[in-house]
């Protein structure tokens, strides 16, 4: 059974930087995309970030610029680079890896907590 590990969360200052790591236990093939979502008390889910297969990417209109993501096929990880963090960056933020198909894994990690404070 495949399973997803976050970790770089924590506590930061507003304009301060984290850098979050998501890597899975064992080789994933196929993948079509591994992304980085985030939830906030009271609110869904929301896709902060995914990078496809191909190397395109998306981003949330409220992160642009400010967050990168990026991915190391070989070990199956993906990164998450956050800089200038504001205090609405705060929540809960989860990695995805969605496998090709229809019938294609759908692999969700636990969550790390970020926290942007003062």
């Amino acid at each position: 059974q495949v399973q997803l590990v976050e970790s770089g969360g924590g506590l930061v200052q507003p304009g301060g930087s984290l850098r979050l790591s998501c890597a899975a236990s064992g080789s994933i093939s196929g993948i079509y995309a591994m992304g980085w979502y985030r939830q906030a008390p009271g609110q869904q889910r929301e896709l902060v970030t995914r990078i496809r297969n191909d190397g395109l990417t998306n981003y949330a209109d409220s992160v642009k610029g400010r967050f990168t993501i990026s991915r190391d096929n070989a070990k199956n990880t993906v990164y998450l680079q956050m800089n200038d963090l504001k205090p609405e960056d705060t929540a809960v933020y989860y990695c995805n890896i969605l496998q090709f198909g229809f019938h294609g894994g759908d692999y969700w990690g636990q969550g790390t907590q970020v926290t942007v404070s003062s």
